[in-house]
């Protein structure tokens, strides 16, 4: 069994490129796959490997960039290692918004046993910071999607929102809401709130027969969802345009597995479809000999 957690943590980073080396050096070493980003801001990271190594590793993780507790951190388990390597990258910021942040503020965070209280409020402007094909996957009931693509885009909607409404915000694991909240009250917006921990902390601790959470969370790993108790969905990856398709689609006559899906059937030249046909029949021979292709993918 592996385990994944998902953190991140707001604070001035020192000697970036020396501290990227450690950790790339110590992923290799012990295993670890995932992805961490580390900016001067801080670090955004989600790491997968069996549970004492995982421990082990936040724990360097810590002790590398000098903080105690990450602002938050999220669990869960799969059957299967859901990433293919470990990578971390340095960016200028942890979530590209074109402002910079050393500092959590916590007072505008929403446990999961209060929010369906708050979001419930017909009042209450709920706002899903996500990327839409994310939306497309599952969401909160009312929710709305500004629809951007960049995250850069982002400030672009949210300076013209309703600056009297109570806006609650939400995102998969928090961090790209604490960016957007510091920019909404430095625009002078006062009743901003986002969901603690993100949609996986809602997932985890809300029972379902309890959720205002419709469909499935998409995750940026292998298992593609993830349903209520943080168990893998049933959402899968086109190998065509990376993006999740639902059982579903996947009976759609423009379905191929490892070429296309009813997203990008029509968008795909005949010489994409027969170079992704010529990469499934490689990795069907090598599930027939009992082996694994570096192309394949597990969901």
């Amino acid at each position: 069994m592996y385990f994944i957690s998902g953190f991140y943590k707001f604070k001035k980073i020192l000697n970036i490129g020396k501290n990227k080396k450690i950790i790339q050096l110590y992923f290799i070493n012990k295993g670890i796959r995932g992805s961490i980003i580390i900016s001067k801001e801080g670090i955004n990271g989600t790491i997968s490997a069996k549970r004492k190594i995982l421990d082990v590793a936040l724990n360097k993780i810590k002790k590398t960039f000098k903080f105690s507790n990450f602002d938050s951190i999220n669990l869960s388990k799969c059957s299967y290692q859901p990433f293919h390597r470990g990578k971390v990258k340095l960016k200028k910021e942890v979530v590209p918004m074109g402002i910079k942040i050393l500092k959590r503020k916590s007072k505008n965070h929403v446990d999961p046993t209060k929010w369906n209280k708050l979001i419930k409020d017909k009042n209450t402007f709920l706002l899903d910071a996500r990327k839409p094909f994310e939306f497309k996957v599952g969401t909160f009931k009312r929710s709305i999607n500004p629809n951007v693509n960049n995250f850069r885009e982002f400030p672009n909607y949210l300076k013209n929102l309703n600056r009297e409404k109570t806006i609650a915000m939400f995102c998969t694991g928090g961090i790209r809401c604490e960016k957007a909240s510091i920019f909404l009250k430095k625009k002078g917006f006062k009743n901003v709130f986002q969901l603690k921990g993100g949609i996986i902390n809602y997932l985890k601790k809300i029972k379902k027969k309890e959720s205002l959470w419709k469909g499935e969370c998409y995750v940026f790993d292998n298992r593609v969802s993830i349903k209520h108790s943080l168990i893998p969905g049933s959402f899968s990856m086109c190998s065509g345009c990376r993006k999740p398709i639902s059982p579903k689609e996947k009976k759609s006559r423009k379905y191929e597995e490892g070429v296309s899906c009813p997203n990008c059937h029509d968008h795909l030249k005949p010489s994409q479809k027969e170079r992704f046909r010529m990469r499934q029949r490689q990795i069907n021979l090598a599930k027939e000999r009992g082996k694994k292709h570096i192309f394949q993918k597990e969901y």
